[in-house]
């Protein structure tokens, strides 16, 4: 077992035990999310890239997408390629530094994705429900001060669990039951009282996220209300056609988090391996299905993709 320092009783290194119970399937789970892994890698590379090239799509809804793709990108990025090398070469060590750090970026980045998606149904909001103001209010100033916002705002969340962790003493087992770290599978290796972690972990960043749902559904109920009055069943179906692609980002955010946090605090009948392959999801799915929902079914993405990808190349062919 790596050495432990015996001054300050913390551990050199963690262990990364992956799915517990499922350890001679890593292979072949390991196939599934490294395929997933690409996609997500590939289609929020591409968004940013075609928001970076095409002038036209420097809006604050676009911006606000290219802030999405960088916090997806930043979610999976993070634990990702650890869990690969876990599951293919059993590397499953990992320094303290480092294991606190893949726990800050996971939470933060999770923390930033939710006041992004918060910022992105204001976008909606006002666009729809005062659209004459939507110049005025959602300047490049506006978009900037909110990205700006959202990494303060995660950056005072989660840096607090950093030193709730460094304070524990950690005097026994240092293998993690996960495939990457996180607040409280650290915690819970503790040799103290971590009532305080429990808390914090729970309440505050919980809390937050919370607050950004509530004030995301208000949002989309004025904006329903705002539907229904349109003139004309045409505008109304506009208007609708450009909230749905949000409304779908959001459940695919939300819905997995929020499942995977009450089965983990409430589901103890749930087998353990089912948690993680849970969590696992969680940091999968947004990051695969943001860029497709939004491909699919935002027509100025798929026009300025089709530009950007398909036409140089119809072009050369016909040279």
């Amino acid at each position: 077992m790596p050495p432990f320092n015996l001054t300050s009783l913390t551990p050199a290194t963690f262990i990364l035990a992956g799915i517990p119970g499922m350890e001679k399937f890593h292979i072949w789970i390991s196939i599934p999310f490294c395929s997933m892994y690409l996609a997500a890698l590939l289609g929020n590379g591409v968004m940013l890239f075609v928001i970076r090239t095409e002038r036209s799509l420097h809006q604050p809804m676009y911006l606000f997408l290219s802030m999405l793709a960088i916090a997806d990108l930043m979610l999976s990025t993070t634990t990702l390629p650890k869990m690969l090398a876990l599951f293919w070469f059993s590397a499953g060590e990992i320094s303290f530094g480092a294991c606190l750090t893949q726990m800050f970026f996971l939470h933060f980045s999770f923390s930033a994705e939710s006041v992004i998606l918060l910022a992105m149904a204001f976008d909606r909001f006002v666009a729809i429900c005062y659209p004459l103001w939507y110049v005025a209010v959602l300047t490049h100033s506006a978009v900037v001060k909110t990205g700006l916002l959202a990494l303060l705002r995660s950056f005072c969340i989660i840096f607090p669990c950093i030193f709730l962790l460094k304070r524990l003493p950690f005097c026994g087992h240092n293998v993690i039951q996960h495939t990457y770290c996180e607040h409280m599978s650290i915690a819970r290796l503790a040799c103290a009282d971590i009532s305080i972690n429990i808390l914090y972990g729970l309440a505050v960043p919980f809390a937050a996220i919370v607050v950004d749902v509530v004030l995301i559904a208000v949002s989309y109920v004025l904006i329903l209300l705002a539907l229904f009055r349109l003139p004309t069943r045409t505008a109304r179906h506009k208007a609708f056609n450009t909230c749905v692609s949000h409304v779908c980002v959001i459940l695919l955010f939300y819905i997995p988090a929020f499942f995977t946090v009450l089965t983990h605090r409430f589901g103890q009948q749930i087998p353990h391996h089912i948690h993680i392959l849970l969590a696992n999801l969680y940091v999968l799915f947004p990051p695969l299905l943001n860029p497709v929902v939004y491909g699919v079914r935002t027509q100025q993405i798929k026009e300025k993709v089709m530009k950007v990808f398909i036409c140089p190349k119809s072009h050369l062919l016909q040279e």
